[in-house]
């Protein structure tokens, strides 16, 4: 199975959250799970635009609960870990993609780097070990090349 962590700001700008809509969709036409922290902003429009095209989501949730996970998310993981769970995010995908996103995203980059994740970038940190991409197609161009592969749409 594969699964990408996507990363980004809880409170989007309408174009982080067009870009994140557009992936979602993209990585569930490709039958690829997507993993995020299952709250709004990105993750909500990555979730979103996966379900859209028939896709698996799941959010790690900040909560023991799962209460403010987005209405797209499939599986929550629990955690009562607060921001403490961004390493499981990031953790839990083959590859990280980051949209945007502000001191939250930034710590999971830095996770991402330790763990030695492959991590593209769109109008993310500028941190060296992000490949910065300038666009969405650019985005999925990366995904199909870490998987050294076209994948196929279903």
């Amino acid at each position: 199975m594969r699964v990408v962590s996507v990363i980004g700001s809880s409170s989007a700008t309408e174009e982080e959250y067009k870009v994140a809509l557009f992936v979602g969709r993209e990585l569930a036409r490709r039958n690829i799970v997507v993993v995020c922290g299952g709250r709004t902003g990105v993750m909500e429009a990555v979730c979103k635009g996966a379900k859209e095209s028939g896709g698996l989501t799941i959010g790690v949730m900040p909560s023991y609960d799962g209460h403010e996970a987005n209405p797209y998310i499939d599986i929550k993981i629990n955690t009562g870990m607060n921001w403490n769970r961004n390493p499981i995010v990031v953790a839990s995908g083959d590859m990280v993609i980051a949209i945007g996103g502000h001191y939250g995203t930034l710590s999971e980059i830095a996770y991402a780097l330790i763990l030695g994740k492959y991590i593209v970038g769109y109008k993310t940190h500028r941190v060296e070990g992000v490949e910065m991409v300038n666009s969405p197609d650019e985005i999925i161009r990366r995904v199909e090349e870490f998987y050294g592969q076209e994948l196929t749409h279903p």
